[in-house]
């Protein structure tokens, strides 16, 4: 798998309406979205609860577009298989979150799914070349994760930078490198010049009066 010629942007669904879930998750295709992106956290990890694997299958039955869950919780080894089941393509879990990185990793691949592994904003850069010819995506926290609508950290910058370096050295270039929190038409550009692949936005496309320029924007400044 070769890295995308172009951005991809993932919209977050914890900040649509969920009470018109379908309806959300059903136009984000015709609006120019490359995935989905499910936050699920259990209340631990972080200070907040959101979704389980009955609403990522729900979510799959309305849209035939790519799901990934970014497990926001302790020991996800032990739900990999319900969410895959449920209609997850890729499963993120933290590296903060388990001891067994490596195993998590592999399963997750095992039972035929992308693997992805999210390093939160004050953990170490130097954690991540030991995993990335493991994972299929690296997901940097450019917030502290929990919470929508949060302000954009751009320290994080150099850890996307320093992480597209390390995929360029160690001929990993295959990795997708994914951003998330406070990503809108301002941070974007940063994030896409440091080498960002992937952006994962909430609250700026939701609460934009025009969700398929404001996606483009994203994309292309």
């Amino acid at each position: 798998m070769n890295k995308p010629s172009s951005t991809r942007v993932f919209p977050s669904i914890m900040a649509a309406d969920v009470s018109n879930l379908s309806l959300e998750v059903s136009r984000l295709k015709d609006l120019g979205a490359d995935g989905i992106h499910i936050d699920i956290m259990d209340g631990h990890f972080v200070p907040n609860l959101t979704f389980g694997p009955q609403i990522v299958a729900a979510i799959n039955r309305h849209t035939d577009l790519f799901l990934e869950v970014h497990l926001m919780m302790y020991n996800p080894y032990d739900y990999i298989e319900r969410f895959i089941e449920a209609g997850a393509d890729r499963v993120i879990f933290h590296f903060e979150a388990t001891e067994d990185v490596a195993d998590t990793l592999y399963y997750i691949r095992k039972c035929n799914a992308q693997a992805g592994l999210a390093f939160c904003p004050d953990t170490s850069s130097e954690m991540i070349p030991k995993f990335l010819d493991k994972t299929d995506l690296v997901l940097l926290m450019t917030v502290h994760p929990g919470f929508g609508g949060q302000a954009f950290l751009p320290e994080i910058l150099e850890k996307v930078r320093y992480t597209s370096e390390m995929c360029r050295q160690l001929n990993t270039s295959s990795v997708e490198i994914e951003v998330d929190g406070g990503i809108d038409d301002k941070t974007a550009s940063s994030c896409r010049d440091a080498g960002a692949t992937t952006l994962v936005s909430g609250s700026y496309l939701f609460k934009s009066p025009d969700m398929r320029q404001a996606i483009q924007m994203l994309k292309n400044g």
